[in-house]
Parts: structure tokens; sequence; C-alpha cells
């Protein structure tokens, strides 16, 4: 069964029901991948207009995606596929790699479909080559955002190991809460850049009041051991003033982690993290025949490798 986010409404379970790919022939996103493929879809109430031009702009997505930093258009293919570099800006280096994609905006069912593949020849990309495909199918409540990827893990040997537990874990939320980032812009016109920035905020009020409320129970905990206070009954008159710093370090303790967000933070919970259906799980069938990414016709970034 599959856990339907809030913002779907009531209307949820029928629009899984009767969800028709209608996309014609499908290719599965796992084949030669290691690994369960990353799934995320959220629900944007706007135009199709509206969201693919967020999305699909080169200059705009990155924006609202964690998972870049640039992404660059470096020209197109025969048959109209677009190829691209993209780089993810660390502290001290930048990770670079080389893609293609193509984009359908209208099918007969007035759905949209995005295909890409893509690869990287940095030792330190945690992600090796990979492919992936958005949907963006209409609904009575909007439309239904949907992404599916797989890759390679890189970094060798440490790679593949950190990859089932900590990295594809990692990147499943980093792009859950970067579609939650593309909604609030889509729908309510909330910059990414202030949407990352209540994240944060609201990110380190409830670390400061976890870390207020333990300094709390540590304080009434620590202020004098209960086989002291039998020791000494005189001490027991210390007792309901212990309490008290028990329950209020308690209470901060709950309201850090249940006091509800301001509705500009984004969410990764507001996401799907499971297909509710085969074919949503499934990619178009363009993604078969897109040519795989060539780091010899790519030029490069300035000052950076591929």
């Amino acid at each position: 069964m599959v856990h339907v986010p809030a913002g779907y409404g009531t209307a949820a379970a029928d629009l899984f029901t009767h969800y028709d790919p209608g996309m014609g022939e499908t290719t599965r996103t796992n084949e030669a991948r290691s690994g369960r493929q990353i799934y995320v879809e959220i629900l944007v109430r706007s135009s199709m207009d509206s969201l693919w031009e967020l999305s699909q702009d080169p200059a705009l997505h990155p924006r609202w995606d964690l998972r870049f930093s640039r992404i660059v258009p470096t020209g197109v293919g025969s048959d109209r596929h677009s190829q691209f570099r993209y780089e993810f800006q660390l502290p001290f280096c930048a990770i670079t790699g080389i893609g293609t994609s193509l984009g359908h905006k209208t099918t007969a069912g007035g759905q949209a479909t995005s295909v890409l593949k893509f690869s990287t020849s940095n030792p330190l990309s945690p992600i090796g080559p990979g492919s992936g495909y958005w949907r963006y199918v209409p609904v009575d409540q909007g439309i239904r955002f949907i992404t599916g990827y797989n890759y390679a893990p890189g970094m060798g040997a440490l790679g593949r190991k950190l990859d089932a537990r900590f990295i594809r874990p990692g990147l499943g939320w980093a792009t859950a809460l970067s579609f939650d980032r593309l909604r609030l812009w889509a729908e309510s016109g909330v910059d990414p850049a202030r949407s990352r920035n209540a994240w944060f905020l609201d990110a380190a009020a409830r670390a400061a009041g976890v870390a207020g409320a333990a300094g709390l129970l540590r304080h009434a905990v620590a202020a004098r051991p209960l086989n002291a206070s039998l020791k000494n009954p005189g001490s027991l008159k210390n007792l309901p003033a212990r309490a008290s710093t028990a329950a209020l370090g308690l209470t901060l303790a709950g309201l850090a982690l249940t006091l509800p967000s301001h509705p500009t933070v984004p969410k990764a919970k507001r996401c799907l993290r499971q297909p509710p259906d085969r074919g949503s799980a499934e990619a178009p069938a363009s993604l078969k025949t897109l040519p795989d990414p060539d780091h010899r016709k790519q030029p490069q970034f300035e000052g950076a490798p591929a």
C-alpha cells in the first residue's frame, strides 16, 4: 500500500487507481544499473506551461534542485536531443559531468515527459553513469510531477559500499526536498532561495529546542542523584523544582519535534517515495533510444575537469 502525503487530498486513491500512463511502450529504468531506482512524486497545483518552464529551463532548474549548482547547454543532436554539462559545487572542488536529454511537452493524453542520460569521469562523484525520466501527468487537482532515476555507484569499491545505506537514501531525500521547493515556487511564487533559508531557520530552531531540552533534563537529573536524596531526607525539598525543570525540558522537546513548520518551509515528506502503480515507475520508450553522453564531444567547464 502506497503512503499518500496530505497534499494529495481525499481523491488521491481514485487518482492512483485510474492513472493511465498513456505514453505508449515503456522500458524499465533499472536495466544495467545496480540498486533500486529512486522514485519521487509530488502534486503541483499549477499550469503545465509554468511547471514545464521552471523544470526545463537550464537557468531555472538549478535554483530549486539541490543536486545541481549549474547546468549549461552545449548543443543539440541530430535527433533534436539536448546536450548539457552539469556541476555540483562542493566547498573545495566541483563535481562535473555531461548528459543528454529529450523532452516532449504534450502527448495524446495531455501529458509531458522528459528523459535523460548522464555520466561523469570525476573520481570524487558518488554517482556514476545513469539515466532517468520526468513525467508530467495532469489530474483534477493539478499535475503529478514524477521522477525515477538510477545509476551505477561511483567512487569505486567505497562508493558501492556506501551507496545503499547512505548515498542513495540521501539522494532520494534531496530530490524530494527539491521537488517541494519547486512546488512552492510554482504554486505560491516562493523563491527557492527563500524556501532554502526557511528550511535552515526551521531546522536550526528545532535543533536549538532539542539541545535546550536536553540541557534542562540533564540539569534536572544531575542536580542531585536520587540515592543521595534518600540518604539525606532534607534534600527532598528540591524534588518539586527538579520535576518542574524536567517537565519544562520534555515540553520544549515536544514543541521542537512536533510544532508545525511555516508553509514556506519545504518538506521531503510531502512527496511520494514509492510508485503508486507500475506505469509511474517505468520510463518512456524514448529513454531507450536516447544517445549516451560522449565526453569526447562536449566542451568542459572552464577550469573544471569532466
